[in-house]
């Protein structure tokens, strides 16, 4: 037995004549051998700090050039960073209107017609400013209520155009 350095750490460790001809005995052990052939780089998590391992591949790969240990921590980082003012389609709050409706604590019923299924309601606006966002100004009507209300005298009738 020879004693050879381990390519990896520099441990002293023994192997045999045959195996230093066929080119094996390069490393001390399996873990030496796999960290030596990794070529990428630890990097720091984007959402929670801790350090992580991630291959050229994958950083190369990147557009954004944020990395995270985990999918739970890149999802709590895009909520917290993109909701709100800083989402790319943020447009100054002026089409939340059924947030503000339920948020008030108005029942989704349709003012005219009384139906009360929400995949069908919509938030109508009495004074026909969508900027103007107040409660008062507000209300439940289903689609085909709220085309009746711009379009014919029943919305002014029933006090929903001003």
């Amino acid at each position: 037995m020879v004693y050879v350095v381990c390519g990896h750490c520099g441990v002293d460790f023994r192997a045999k004549p045959s195996h230093i001809a066929l080119g094996y005995a390069k490393f001390c052990s399996r873990k030496c051998s796999f960290e030596n052939m990794r070529n990428g780089e630890w990097v720091e998590c984007d959402g929670c700090g801790t350090k992580v391992y991630r291959s050229l591949k994958s950083i190369n790969a990147s557009k954004s050039h944020k990395y995270f240990c985990s999918k739970s921590c890149q999802t709590k980082w895009r909520n917290n960073d993109f909701s709100g003012k800083r989402h790319a389609n943020w447009q100054h709050g002026r089409g939340s209107y059924r947030n503000i409706m339920k948020r008030a604590g108005v029942e989704a019923v349709c003012d005219l017609c009384r139906i009360t299924d929400e995949r069908v309601l919509i938030v109508h606006h009495k004074d026909q400013d969508r900027k103007n966002n107040s409660i008062k100004n507000l209300a439940w009507l289903c689609r085909n209520c709220h085309y009746l209300a711009h379009q014919y005298a029943i919305g002014r009738d029933r006090g929903l155009i001003v």
